[in-house]
Parts: C-alpha cells; sequence; structure tokens
C-alpha cells in the first residue's frame, strides 16, 4: 500500500490543467513493463525456481534490480534497498525510457547523500510478484501466455527468499545494510529474523511487526474495487485493446490507498473546501479539489502499475507476521543480532507508531524507535529526507 514514486509523495496539491491533459488518451491494459519495452536502467539476473511457503512453485523467477556504486574488493560494502508496495528498483535517476518517472528516494540515495553511492555499492531488487522486471503475474508463464490468475500466492517470506537467491547469484555474502520502508521494511525483518549472519545492519522504516485486522480490512477493500470492475475479467485482461483493461478498478484501489498515505491534517490544510474550478461542487457537477487530486493520483497510477500484481502484492503483504511459526513476535524479534534502526512516523495512520514501538522493544535492549514528526503521514519516510537521512547517516556510520 503506497505512493511510490517521487511524484506521488511531494506535498499534496491542486492538480494543474497540464497535469490532467497529461493523462488524456485511453490507459493502457497494465502498466507493467514488458519484455520488448525499454529497458532503462534495468538489470536482470535469473534465480531459477522457487518453492514457495504455502505450497507451489515458481519454475523460473527473474529479478530485476538497479545498482550504483561500486562493490569495493573485500565485499563488505553493499547496501540492500528495498522498496514499498509500489515501487520498484528505480530508486534514483531521472526519467526516460523504461522509466516514465524520476526514482523516488533520490533525496537519500546518491553520491554524498545518506546512503552514499561514493562509499556504498547500493542494489536495489524490484520485488517478486512486482509488475517492473521482476517475475509477476504480468510476465509469461511457460506456456507463453502471461501468468495472470494464475500466479501463484506469494507472502512476504517468498519474496525475500527470492531476495535471498539473488544476493547468491550476484556473489553478495553479508550485506552491511538492508534498507527498507513499510512494505521493504517488512522484508527487511524477515532479513534480520530469518538470515542474521547475512546483514550487519538494519534499517527498518514505518513497517510494522504484523498486519493487523484493520490493516487487512483496509487491503480487502482495495482488491475488491479491482475484482469488481467488468473489465477486470478475472484477471485475463491482458489480450484487451488499450481502455478496456480494468484501469478504474485499479484507478479507485489506488485512491483507497492514498487515504492511508497521507494524515487528515495535510489534507485538511492543502485543500480546505477549496474547488477545482469555478464550477461549483453543490449540485453544479463541479469538484473539490480533493476529489480531483485523488481522481489526478489514481488514473496516473494505471499508467504504471498491472492490477494483477497489486493484488498479489497486497495479499503478499496480509500474510505479514514474523511470529508466524517462530513463537511469536518478542521470541521472533528476539533473534536479530543486526545493529537496528527502527524508525516510526507520528502522523502515520497506516503503520502507526505502536507497531515500531513493538519491535524496537522486542529486540531487548530497552530501544525506543526514531519518531519523525511530519505531518505527511505514512508518505513522511520518502519526503522528510533531511530527517531520514540523518537517522541512515548513524546508522550506517
Amino acid at each position: 500500500m503506497e505512493w511510490q514514486y517521487s511524484a506521488d509523495t511531494v506535498p499534496s496539491s491542486l492538480v494543474t490543467d497540464a497535469q490532467a491533459r497529461s493523462l488524456l488518451g485511453k490507459p493502457p491494459v497494465t502498466g507493467a513493463w514488458r519484455d520488448g519495452d525499454p529497458v532503462g536502467g534495468r538489470r536482470f539476473v535469473d534465480i531459477g525456481a522457487l518453492d514457495l511457503e504455502v505450497g507451489g512453485r515458481l519454475p523460473a523467477v527473474r529479478i530485476a534490480y538497479e545498482s550504483w556504486g561500486e562493490l569495493n574488493p573485500a565485499g563488505d560494502n553493499a547496501v540492500l534497498v528495498l522498496h514499498a508496495l509500489t515501487g520498484d528498483s528505480h530508486v534514483i535517476g531521472a526519467p526516460g525510457p523504461g522509466h516514465p518517472t524520476a526514482g523516488w528516494w533520490s533525496g537519500v540515495v546518491g553520491p554524498g547523500l545518506a546512503i552514499d553511492t561514493d562509499r556504498w555499492f547500493v542494489v536495489a531488487p524490484n520485488m517478486l510478484g512486482g509488475c517492473q522486471g521482476s517475475t509477476g503475474p504480468a510476465s509469461l508463464a511457460p506456456d507463453g501466455s502471461e501468468w495472470g490468475p494464475r500466479f501463484p500466492y506469494l507472502t512476504i517470506r517468498d519474496q525475500v527468499a527470492a531476495q535471498v537467491a539473488f544476493s547468491d547469484r550476484l556473489g553478495i555474502n553479508t550485506w552491511a545494510a538492508v534498507i527498507g520502508g513499510s512494505m521493504g521494511g517488512m522484508h527487511v525483518l524477515e532479513w534480520g529474523i530469518d538470515h542474521p549472519g547475512r546483514v550487519d545492519r538494519l534499517g527498518i522504516l514505518a513497517a510494522p511487526p504484523i498486519t493487523t485486522a484493520d490493516q487487512i480490512a483496509l487491503n480487502s477493500v482495495q482488491i475488491e474495487a479491482i475484482r469488481t470492475d467488468p473489465l477486470f475479467r478475472a484477471g485475463d485482461y491482458y489480450d484487451a485493446e488499450a481502455g478496456d483493461g480494468p484501469s478504474r478498478g485499479l484507478a479507485l484501489a489506488r485512491r483507497m490507498a492514498l487515504l492511508n498515505y497521507r494524515s487528515p491534517s495535510e489534507l485538511n490544510v492543502r485543500f480546505e473546501r477549496s474547488w477545482q474550478s469555478d464550477i461549483t461542487p453543490l449540485g453544479a457537477r463541479g469538484r473539490f479539489a480533493v476529489e480531483s487530486y485523488l481522481d489526478f493520483h489514481g488514473n496516473k497510477f494505471t499508467r504504471r502499475f498491472d492490477a494483477n500484481s497489486y493484488i498479489t502484492l497486497v495479499e503478499a503483504m496480509n500474510s505479514h507476521d514474523i511470529g508466524r511459526g517462530r513463537g511469536g513476535v518478542t521470541a521472533a524479534l528476539a533473534r536479530i543480532t543486526a545493529r537496528t534502526l527502527v524508525v516510526g512516523i507520528d502522523s502515520d495512520r497506516l503503520f502507526p507508531l505502536d507497531g515500531q514501538r513493538i519491535i524496537a522493544a522486542g529486540l531487548g535492549r530497552g530501544g525506543e524507535p526514531v519518531v519523525l514528526e511530519s505531518g505527511y503521514g505514512h508518505d513522511g519516510f520518502l519526503i522528510e529526507n533531511a530527517a531520514v537521512g540523518a537517522s541512515l547517516r548513524s546508522l550506517l556510520n
């Protein structure tokens, strides 16, 4: 459940005429990156077959990734950056062929920044089940057709298992740090718990120890918004013409999610009860500005994401429970040996501070999370570059 590009995470503002015009025309049936599209900065690693936690098997898995900096001769300066729900490997870099928008953490990763690419070899994979080059529902199955609704159920642990195999293929036995926010933070927790000997530092930003009933409920209505779109066709829509895909359902799911990523105070302060145009929304079919904001970002999202992939990844988030099969949350956290940074956001209504406090307390060192004061809600870890960067510098130094 995420923002996931810098253009989507800047402070909320009125939708301009130019922005509205940029979405004219029929949306594609999928916003997934597909073989034959411009590669951009992506590289690819085949990790072979992957057996899945709840049964089933993917016979062949490909991971798309980008990297910056150089691995040193000792091989001890590699940092793994893990994205949130709707992100991908394009952490930094300009928009261009293969990358419709700029990198999503360009204020944190780069030369001289908190995750300094002059010092660290930074690697960012697109998660398993994603839609920007790694194997997912929009990828071709062995029969030559898209996996679509046949794509198997994934858990957070399956996605980390793919990241571990990916690390092996790169020849990286130990990561100097594994860092991620939101869904990426769920992956970071699994790295620390299940692979303590392969990571020296952990950076967990705005992520919970479990996905709660409330969060599953929020996810369920987003999934239902997609599935009830008549053009979803039970997930078999890839052969449809542009404009005949499940864009309305996917856009609605995105609108719902955005309400969880931002804080009430930000929306109230920035939009108040303003109108989008001179036409009143009181009976004259005008629109409130906040409605246009949600509509614009929902429609924009359909140009860069895939409906089946969204369902796959949201269901993987629902699986998140670090205590499952490990004797509970506290016992699981006790397995972490890496130096760990836990960051929470005071206005986060998606993954509130209670979750980060449980993680910090469970590390057994009497710790508290770093509390980021931000008016931006959950998206604060993507917007508050100075504060987030300061914490990450401390972790890495």
